[in-house]
């Protein structure tokens, strides 16, 4: 499978750490009301989807970067590969 790195180009999905679904990136906030399910639900409910799906790719035989990748889990065709700190930003969860 290739990866469309958005700095690098095309590469090889072995350069990459699949690391789950792209929702992780959306921590609950531990000081709300209800926090204690919240994180358990974060921590341990997964879905499982089949067709398209946000995931987090880490390239760690390159230049270390996170990326949320968007792929069809039937077929394996990515359709869309952006680095995690954009998706975060637009996301308005930037620091």
């Amino acid at each position: 499978m290739i990866i469309n790195h958005p700095l690098l180009g095309p590469r090889d999905s072995q350069e990459f750490v699949y690391l789950g679904d792209a929702a992780l990136m959306n921590r609950p906030d531990g000081m709300a009301e209800g926090a204690l399910a919240a994180f358990i639900d974060f921590a341990y409910l997964r879905d499982n989807p089949a067709g398209l799906h946000r995931e987090l790719w880490y390239h760690e035989q390159g230049d270390r970067s996170w990326l949320v990748v968007t792929r069809n889990t039937v077929t394996h065709e990515i359709t869309t590969v952006e680095l995690a700190r954009d998706v975060a930003r637009k996301a308005g969860r930037s620091k």
